[in-house]
C-alpha cells in the first residue's frame, strides 16, 4: 500500500490521524510517517485498514460470497480457508486462500493477485483508483487462471 492510498482510505473511514492511530494500535507519529511516505507501511496496518474500509462497505452494500462470484467448484471449495469459515466476502484477508490456484507466500504477493479478482470488494477498487495507485492488472477473466510470467 503506497502513502496516498492509506490517506485515502484513512479518509474514507472519516478518522483523524489520532482516531486511525488508535483503531490501528500504532502512534500518531506513524500515521504520519506513512501518509508523507517516510515509512512504508507494514502489512498488518494494511490489513487492518482493508478490512476496516470492506466492513462499513458491506454494510452499505452487501456482496456475494467469493465462492458465487467465481464459481468455485465443490473441490476448490473444500479446500480454501474462505469456505472453511464461510467468509466468502472477506476472502482477500485470509490467508491461504488459493483464488489464483495456490495459496501466497506472503501478504503483498496475495493482495496484489486479490486486487485483480471480481471478487474484491468494489468499494476497497474505488479507493484505490481514485487514490491514483498504480494497481497490476492480468489479462485474465477470473482469478482462478495463472498470469504468465516473462
Amino acid at each position: 500500500m503506497e502513502s496516498h492510498e492509506f490517506q485515502s482510505f484513512r479518509k474514507k473511514l472519516k478518522k483523524t490521524q489520532e482516531e486511525m492511530a488508535r483503531l490501528l494500535g500504532i502512534s500518531v507519529k506513524a500515521i504520519r510517517s506513512y501518509e508523507q511516505g517516510w515509512r512504508s507501511i507494514p502489512a498488518h496496518a494494511e490489513r487492518q485498514i482493508l478490512f476496516l474500509a470492506a466492513k462499513k462497505d458491506e454494510i452499505l452494500a452487501p456482496t456475494r460470497p467469493c465462492w458465487t462470484v467465481n464459481k468455485c467448484s465443490k473441490e476448490r471449495k473444500e479446500d480454501c480457508p474462505a469456505w472453511e469459515f464461510q467468509a466468502g466476502t472477506l476472502c482477500w484477508f485470509i490467508n491461504g486462500t488459493i483464488c489464483s490456484g495456490t495459496d501466497h507466500q506472503s501478504w503483498r504477493e496475495k493482495i496484489e493477485i486479490c486486487k485483480t479478482c471480481k471478487a474484491f470488494p468494489d468499494g476497497l477498487k474505488d479507493v484505490l483508483k481514485n487514490s491514483h495507485a498504480m494497481v497490476k492488472t492480468t489479462p485474465h477473466d477470473d482469478c482462478f487462471h495463472q498470469t504468465q510470467t516473462e
